[in-house]
């Protein structure tokens, strides 16, 4: 067996298990639940309330965009993660298998996406139950939910390897709950400024969302969408470019960071965190 289908396999199995690991661990389970608890308890306030110009709930209309939040979300998560592995020289061991890093990435890919299907679960069939007129086409659900998180896990091994310290990378929520203000999660981004909505078409985070709704709304939703369309093409094809972007370049800066990997760095980052404890 060559290195690389070796450190495919030990990736793909360390993921498996890290999956069945947050199932059984509180702290997981408490973030599986308690951010499924918020968006449920907001959504079931805004059933009764109607999309403008339609009488479909706006609740209903606002499920698929918090589906599709959370795949963008995953980059924020292995940002955190990556940084977190960095600090305590998980990394550093990973550096030293052959092609350890390749491995390592798999894991955590495997892991992000279990983890965001347990978490779509968890939201998906309680909102099936208590929001109307939810139709879904698995087809297009499907190819959204894998593009997104190919177009997005990517982005966030970038983000991740920028920093030393996991306090630091969790500034980049910030700009993501800014994104998601500006992208139509609770309100059709056509109700807003021009300028915002273009800002908004740029990343993914909006055709994430546009592309759940395409997959879980009625077809006479879409007049309340930019172009009065589900514009399939164009979710397709800015996901793609994401995803294109994030796996270019998330290997480069990854090998790039690795090489600067070294225990005397490991080391002071961990005398570093020993000294913010006491």
């Amino acid at each position: 067996m060559n290195p690389t289908t070796a450190a495919l396999r030990a990736g793909l199995a360390r993921g498996r298990t890290e999956v069945r690991q947050t199932l059984t661990n509180a702290a997981d389970l408490w973030n599986y639940f308690f951010p499924t608890l918020i968006f449920l308890v907001v959504m079931f306030f805004m059933k009764d309330a109607k999309v403008p110009g339609t009488g479909f709930s706006l609740g209903s209309r606002t499920l698929p965009s918090v589906i599709g939040m959370g795949i963008a979300f995953a980059l924020v998560t292995l940002a955190m993660l990556l940084a977190v592995d960095r600090e305590d020289g998980t990394l550093l061991r990973a550096k030293a298998i052959p092609n350890g890093m390749f491995g390592y990435l798999i894991g955590k890919i495997v892991l992000l996406s279990g983890m965001i299907v347990i978490g779509e679960v968890f939201v998906l069939v309680p909102s099936l139950i208590m929001l109307d007129g939810i139709s879904i086409n698995w087809f297009t659900f499907a190819w959204v939910l894998v593009l997104g998180l190919v177009a997005t896990l990517p982005i966030g091994a970038v983000v991740g390897s920028l920093f030393e310290n996991p306090r630091n990378a969790g500034v980049v929520m910030l700009p993501m709950m800014g994104l998601a203000a500006i992208s139509g999660i609770f309100y059709p981004i056509s109700s807003m400024p021009e300028w915002l909505q273009g800002v908004a078409q740029v990343f993914p985070v909006y055709w994430l969302g546009l592309g759940m709704r395409s997959a879980m709304l009625p077809d006479s939703l879409s007049a309340v969408e930019i172009g009065e369309s589900w514009r399939h093409l164009e979710t397709f094809g800015v996901l793609a470019a994401w995803a294109v972007v994030g796996l270019v370049v998330a290997p480069m800066v990854m090998r790039k960071m690795a090489r600067r990997e070294s225990g005397s760095n490991v080391a002071a980052r961990r005398e570093r965190a020993l000294q913010r404890v006491t």
